[in-house]
């Protein structure tokens, strides 16, 4: 059983050891560990690195995030995906300029009252940046208690985050942000979803999933409903200047705010397409190039055509150069796109 001083002492003595070196390990600033944890969220660390350095080269303080404007932060956001994340961090330090005096609060009720904080957020904040004794408990810590108590708990369920939780406080030792980091890396780097590498975990003998055998089928997950897919015409515009039409996505919604090349249904045909653009076009040809996008519960299948047009851009549309394309942020799929443009067109 793991309930006592030895595991929490030999994950701590092996965390010291062997942790990886990151940028946000060399700061107990709470605004950049609470960007880390936001950036963490559904991306590997190895993406995260560079993007956490840009971003807080650019926007090092509460105050310069608070203050800078949204298309901006969302610029430097490009590429990471999930962008209501960057969105609720920005609206959350807004708030504690206004409500905390640009103080990230080392209250933990109040830290997870800002927007866009939820338990595990609030528990890696809290313990990391103020070694406040909150449990922060993401898939690699429900995988690391799933195995040591060969504990058979569907972590599909709303009921797990509490269950695992109190796991978790039972035998948090004083260094509590160590603590938590060391059962994030543990799960990251040795007790790994596959092919975990047993033979050098600290915390073995503790491990009754590895004495029984079945660390393979731990931790339970129940299968999530079916994912929904959907088919798009992608409409790459080109004027005479070789500028590209796009429009801004609504400020609601998926990819909210973020631009794009036109995107309409399959089915829609060529005169429903002109009078929409309001525009006459020549298609180049039948299909230009095809994309497909996962996100975390739908699919996207984009299906490219290539128009010429002489005409000028209408109502919400716009022509942009080449030059301009930096000034605008692209979701991944339209970036994919466009890259294949110019590599195919010259």
């Amino acid at each position: 059983m793991y309930k006592s001083e030895t595991f929490s002492d030999r994950l701590l003595d092996w965390f010291h050891k062997y942790k990886r070196s990151m940028p946000w390990r060399e700061t107990d600033d709470p605004y950049k560990i609470w960007l880390s944890e936001v950036m963490l969220q559904q991306t590997q660390v190895v993406t995260v690195k560079s993007y956490y350095n840009k971003f807080i080269e650019r926007f090092p303080t509460i105050d310069s995030l608070a203050a800078a404007d949204d298309d901006e932060v969302l610029k430097y956001w490009e590429g990471l995906g999930y962008y209501s994340r960057v969105r609720n961090f920005q609206a959350g330090v807004r708030e504690v300029q206004s409500e905390y005096g640009g103080v990230v609060p080392s209250d933990g009720e109040a830290f997870l009252k800002l927007k866009g904080v939820g338990p595990y957020t609030r528990g890696a904040v809290m313990s990391i940046a103020y070694n406040l004794k909150y449990p922060a408990v993401d898939g690699n810590v429900y995988r690391v208690f799933s195995r040591l108590d060969d504990d058979a708990t569907d972590i599909a369920k709303s009921t797990a985050r509490k269950h695992f939780e109190d796991k978790v406080m039972t035998v948090m030792p004083e260094a509590a942000g160590d603590f938590n980091e060391a059962l994030m890396e543990l799960g990251a780097t040795v007790c790994t979803p596959k092919n975990p590498i047993c033979m050098l975990c600290p915390v073995q003998e503790h491990c009754e999933a590895f004495a029984k055998g079945t660390v393979a089928v731990r931790p339970i997950k129940s299968k999530k409903i079916n994912r929904k897919s959907y088919r798009y015409k992608v409409l790459l515009v080109v004027n005479s200047n070789e500028e590209l039409l796009i429009a801004q996505r609504p400020k609601k919604g998926l990819l909210s705010g973020m631009w794009q090349f036109p995107m309409v249904d399959e089915d829609l045909g060529l005169a429903d397409i002109e009078e929409m653009l309001q525009m006459n076009l020549h298609q180049e040809e039948e299909l230009f190039h095809t994309v497909t996008h996962k996100f975390t519960h739908l699919d996207w299948h984009l299906d490219v055509y290539l128009y010429r047009t002489i005409d000028n851009a209408a109502g919400e549309y716009r022509f942009m150069t080449r030059a301009e394309k930096d000034n605008y942020t692209f979701p991944v799929s339209m970036n994919k796109i466009y890259d294949y443009y110019v590599e195919r067109e010259g």
